[in-house]
Order: C-alpha cells, then structure tokens, then sequence
C-alpha cells in the first residue's frame, strides 16, 4: 500500500465534522456559494482555516455550476448612498411567477436601505395599487413609514391613490429614470436572491407554499446569511449595531 493511501482514511476521520457542517449548510442553503458557507461557519464558531474548509467543500464536489449569462456593455452607474439610519429609505419592486397549475402570481418585495433587511412581502394574483399602499401600512406598524421609498415607474407606484397615499404620510417618492433598474440595486441585487434561491427552486402548488417558504427563507436572510455590503453582518446584526 502506497504512503499515501495510507494516510488518506485517518485525514477523512480528521475532516469528518467539517464535511458534516458543510453537508448541513449545502442541503439547508442550496445556493450557497462556498464565500459565504465559509462566513457562516465561522459565525458558528468554528476556527477551521479557509484553505482547509475549501479543499474539504471542492472534494464534495459541492462547488455551484453557474450557467453563462449574456451581459450588458458596462453602464458605470453610481453606486447608490447608503442612507444615515434605518427606516430612512426603502427601496421596493414587483416581481413575477407561477405555480405548478401555470397561474401566475406576483410578489411585492421591500427592504430597507440602510441595512439590507427584508421588510417584507406580499404574495398575490393581484398586485393594485390599493393592496400595494394596504401592505405598506401594514409594515408601518411595525417600523413606522420611512423617509423615501425608491421604486421605478410601474403604474402601481405613479397612480395617484400611490401617490396621495405618499403624500399624506411624508413620504418622498423617488422615481428611478426608464430603463436603468441599476438606479435601484439594493432591491434588483435581492430580488436576485430570492429568484435564485426560492423562486426558481421550488414547483409551488399554491400560494400558501409560496408564502411560508418565502417566510422561512426570510427569517434565514435576515438572520444567518452573511452580507458582503455590512461586513459579513446579518442584517439583524447590522441593525443592533446601529
């Protein structure tokens, strides 16, 4: 027997807590990359080394296979501003699906700026500026009504039920340009997340699985996963540290 199959069995024993913390983080958060497993366990407490921890994760050959995707020429947009606290400003959009049956359903996304966290949302066949203004009183109760929202120019959002219902609460309104979603990143960079990691997951036969899967993908984001933007903070984290 070679040097090194001899070795080989006792190094897979030295590894096996590692593969099964690596096991439970992949099944429980399919899309993660290997970046933020890595943060994750060591918010766990763990002090496994990095180069350690990725030659185990590249031998379970749990590394994600990413299809190519047609890019845009480069924009140089400017980076949006971070506002000063939370609750300032709440960045918002629409989102679209369907279920098993092929009927479609719509989600209202909203997040606060300052801290990335999932406010919440709003999962329907119908998305009416009534029910729209309805959900973001419902999130008032909760976090009081922020400074700005920033939202594009969907008719939900330039009616002027919207648009009074703004108005009476002190609330600005600001209208990202036509065709530049960039101007509304934070809520285009989640509304990526949620696609990748629940939205295209999942075959949903009605909308009370939409709605608790996206509840418990909610709570995982606000509180486990690890925020390149925050320093690796959870935006629960961030938001105590505020």
């Amino acid at each position: 027997m070679s040097r090194t199959a001899y070795y080989y069995k006792p190094k897979l024993s030295d590894d096996s807590e590692i593969i099964d913390v690596l096991n439970e983080l992949t099944d429980k958060h399919n899309r993660w990359g290997f970046p933020k497993c890595f943060k994750r366990i060591r918010k766990l407490g763990y002090s496994w080394n990095h180069k350690r921890v990725h030659r185990v994760y590249t031998a379970l050959n749990l590394n994600l296979r990413r299809k190519s995707k047609r890019r845009l020429p480069a924009r140089n947009p400017q980076p949006l501003s971070v506002p000063d606290a939370l609750g300032h400003t709440w960045s918002m959009d629409f989102m679209s699906d369907k279920l098993h049956n092929n009927i479609r359903f719509r989600t209202f996304n909203v997040i606060d700026d300052y801290n990335r966290e999932v406010l919440g949302i709003d999962i329907g066949t119908s998305m009416p500026s009534l029910r729209v203004i309805r959900y973001l009183d419902q999130l008032a109760e909760w976090h009081g009504y922020p400074k700005q929202i920033r939202v594009d120019n969907g008719s939900e959002f330039t009616s002027s039920v919207f648009t009074d219902w703004a108005s009476a609460h002190g609330v600005y309104v600001d209208y990202i340009e036509p065709g530049c979603p960039y101007q509304n990143a934070y809520i285009e960079r989640f509304n990526r997340s949620y696609r990748n990691e629940v939205l295209d997951c999942y075959l949903f036969n009605d909308l009370n699985e939409v709605s608790q899967l996206t509840e418990e993908w909610i709570t995982v984001y606000n509180t486990e996963r690890p925020h390149d933007s925050l320093n690796d903070m959870t935006p629960a984290e961030y938001r105590q540290v505020a």
